[in-house]
Parts: C-alpha cells; structure tokens; sequence
C-alpha cells in the first residue's frame, strides 16, 4: 500500500473513530508500527490530526470550539433533530460526550426544561447556554483522549442517579459485538450510563455501523434505540431493527 493510500485510511479511521491506535493501526495496515509513527507525525505537522502518546486524535473532536469542521456534519445535524423527538419537558436526562453530542445539545430549544446530568465538561458548556435547563456535571478523573470524566468517582456518581433517557455516543455499532469501544476506562463509564436510565438511545453517523471495537460496552439488546442519519426504512438498518428501535 502506498504511502497515500495509508495515510487515507488513517485519516479515515480517525474521522469515524475520533482517535486511533498506533498498534491497531500496525495490524490493520499490515505495517510496522514505526512506519505507522511516521504517518502519523507527517498529518500532524501537516495539521490534519493531533498526535498523542500511541496514537492519535481527531483535530474536530478535541476542538470543537474552534473553527475546525467536523467529520460529517451534516449527519450529525439529522441525528440530532430525530434525537430531539425523545426529549420532552420535564425529563431528566443523561449525555455522553463527543461531536454529535455538541450538534444536538446546540439543538435543544431554549422554551424546553429539563435537568441535565454530563459526564463531559464541554457539553456541559453547551447546555449551560440553555435558559431552563438544570445542568449537573458528573466528576471524576479527565480522560484527555475522550474528554469525559471517567474512572471509579464518576461510576459512583452514576450509580447513584435515575434518568428517564441517556442518550450515548458510540465508537463502534454491530449486530454480532453490539456496542464497543477501544478504552477501558471510557467502557466501564458508559456501562454505568446505560445502567443508571430508564431508556438508552445510541446516536451514531451510519458509517460507524458494521464496525468493531476490542472492548465491549454491551449487546444491542440492551439498548431502546438507534439514532443515526440514514431513512428508518434503510436496507442497512433492517436486521438491526430486528433488536432495537431504530429512529
């Protein structure tokens, strides 16, 4: 594989995934892991992603503040307005971290009132901006990758709490794996999540579909809905519906 050729799926891997691997990189390219160094300090000097210690990190997803455009924005949007739909006054609700997550706290109309509980600083933010909702941010160790809090504080704190729905970002979707992710850390937490809602509603961009991660989160069956961009009716999503509610 030529050296444009990889540093295209790296680019490609880092869009849908927010961050990536130097190892797993190495084995799905079927590279050493110096060559997959290499590329990796060559899209960072040339401003396309942000390297990190093993691997490297999506420039939208660890700015989103600043005028960098996220990775299908667009679809993110969509998801964000059929997320919408699950939201209704009164609620108390529960939201991970990540770009979508930020399109569709930005979404929420200001007439709406709600509580709000985040495990992620900068969706706390956003939601802060809303004139009647209650924000509650859920603290604990800082993940720098992921940008949420993660570790044994926040999981106690979640233990201790009841929504009626979280609505939960996701890394990977299958219908064998259900829902994975690549950090222990970040898996434990939002084990915690979908434990402590009445309801859970996954809100991906359909290209994260059919993808697997090494750690798992849990099965599709233990989640209510699918939130992505694509028509509810699309052939992609037929055999998931048969397990969860798509939207």
């Amino acid at each position: 594989m030529l050296k444009e050729e990889r540093h295209a799926y790296i680019l490609k891997q880092i869009n849908l995934h927010n961050k990536v691997l130097s190892s797993d990189l190495s084995e799905q390219l079927v590279v050493s892991e110096d060559t997959i160094r290499r590329d990796l300090n060559e899209l960072a000097e040339s401003g396309k992603i942000l390297k990190v210690h093993g691997g490297a990190l999506s420039k939208s997803f660890h700015y989103p503040f600043q005028q960098v455009d996220a990775y299908a924005k667009d679809a993110k949007k969509e998801i964000s307005r059929k997320a919408l739909s699950l939201i209704q006054n009164g609620m108390t609700l529960l939201a991970s971290g990540g770009t979508t997550m930020i399109e569709l706290v930005r979404m929420i109309p200001d007439h709406l009132t709600c509580t709000f509980f985040t495990i992620s600083p900068l969706v706390a933010l956003e939601l802060a901006e809303k004139p009647n909702l209650q924000v509650i941010l859920l603290g604990g160790q800082l993940s720098r990758n992921a940008q949420i809090s993660i570790g044994s504080k926040v999981v106690s704190e979640l233990n201790d709490i009841k929504v009626d729905l979280c609505l939960l970002g996701a890394n990977s979707v299958s219908l064998e794996e259900g829902i994975t992710d690549s950090d222990w850390e970040v898996v434990q937490v939002k084990k915690a999540m979908i434990k402590s809602a009445q309801k859970t509603a996954i809100v991906s961009i359909a290209e994260k579909l059919n993808s697997i991660q090494k750690l798992k989160v849990c099965n599709l069956n233990s989640i209510d809905y699918l939130i992505t961009d694509l028509n509810a009716q699309d052939s992609l999503l037929t055999d998931y519906a048969k397990s969860v509610q798509v939207i």
